[in-house]
């Protein structure tokens, strides 16, 4: 495995993350920030920021795939969610957790949340980017 989640002593425990990701692999994959577009181009999950949470995480994978990776390769997620406010939680843990059970993982890489004003379109709710490492 070329990334190690861990949550060091002293930090505190985090449920939907780990504090910090030790990599040993030696091909780095920056996967552009993903929104909920389908193969297709449309927009998943309009107005649903759990469905397009979602569909950013699978997305994700996609991108993993096509590089030779997963999402166990992940060491670094960056959210930028439309809007924030800390109400919002519940649905953005209900679209992780939909992802994770479809792509039989659990996504908890080291993660930066930010609220931003827009985003590409005004039907996107969530970006996601991410960083992987490969051996």
């Amino acid at each position: 495995m070329t990334v190690t989640l861990v949550n060091p002593a002293g930090l505190p425990e985090v449920p939907v993350y780990r504090q910090v990701a030790i990599t040993s692999g030696s091909k780095l994959v920056f996967v552009a920030g993903q929104v909920a577009w389908g193969a297709d181009g449309a927009t998943v999950g309009e107005g649903d920021l759990a469905a397009q949470v979602e569909q950013c995480y699978l997305n994700i994978a996609t991108a993993l795939d096509g590089a030779g990776g997963s999402f166990e390769d992940v060491a670094k997620l960056t959210v930028y969610v439309v809007d924030w406010t800390p109400d919002k939680m519940p649905l953005l843990l209900e679209g992780i957790a939909r992802a994770a059970a479809k792509l039989g993982v659990t996504p908890v890489p080291p993660a930066t949340l930010l609220g931003v004003a827009a985003l590409d379109v005004p039907e996107h709710l969530v970006e996601i980017e991410a960083t992987a490492v490969l051996a």
